[in-house]
């Protein structure tokens, strides 16, 4: 997915810092959403959140990967990402995401349970 096509507006709306919210599938019940903050890489289609790798989000991901949704919203403008959400361990890959959390937000308080959840964008939606 080229998400470059998108244009410039769509590229600062995930810039700009806004919270997120992240939704995964529970076995047999109703969605499970939290707040998140998020990154989007837009050369690679990629969107992360760094979490702890105990947090329920993580854990409904899994070993094997799980379709996930990522939506920001701020007034009449939102966005959603849909994906493949997969549980990154490696230490170089936790830093990128933790180098790319500063850049949008703030740095991260130390967590040495942190891991990342790394979706690849396969559909978008929204108004921006």
């Amino acid at each position: 997915m080229d998400l470059a096509e998108l244009g410039e507006e769509f590229a600062a709306f995930w810039r700009e810092r806004h919270l997120c919210t992240l939704a995964t599938a529970r076995d047999g019940g109703p969605p499970h959403v939290v707040p998140v903050g998020a990154t989007l890489d837009l050369d690679t289609a990629t969107a992360r959140v760094i979490t702890s790798g105990s947090s329920r989000k993580a854990q409904l991901i899994g070993a094997d990967g799980a379709a996930v949704s990522l939506c920001q919203v701020d007034g009449r403008r939102w966005s959603t990402l849909e994906g493949r959400a997969v549980v990154r361990t490696e230490p170089e890959q936790v830093a990128d995401a933790e180098r790319r959390y500063t850049a949008r937000y703030k740095p991260p308080r130390p967590n040495p349970s942190r891991v990342v959840l790394e979706i690849q964008v396969t559909r978008v939606m929204g108004n921006v």
